[in-house]
């Protein structure tokens, strides 16, 4: 079995949905920038894990960051609205 279909079958695709929604909810109810070691604790996930969906998210300019000292700070950038799921609003 090739690994991307091996990645599919344990729910690698929707984990990584999953992963990003929950650091997005995390952000918008912080009142401050937070770090990567925060955000990663707070899902319950890897510092990796927690900073390679943030760099994404940066790069598709859904958060903002800014490194002070050795720490890395995200908060979400403004219109971070249109990347939340819509619910069924008539």
């Amino acid at each position: 079995m090739p690994i991307l279909m091996i990645y599919h079958s344990l729910g690698g695709v929707s984990q990584m949905k999953n992963t990003r929604q929950k650091i997005m909810e995390f952000l918008k109810k912080a009142d401050w920038p937070s770090t990567t070691e925060d955000i990663a604790a707070e899902i319950k996930v890897s510092w990796n894990t927690a900073q390679v969906h943030l760099l994404k998210m940066l790069h598709e300019g859904i958060v903002r960051y800014k490194k002070v000292g050795r720490q890395n700070q995200f908060w979400l950038n403004e219109g971070y609205e249109k990347y939340f799921k819509r619910g069924n609003k008539k």
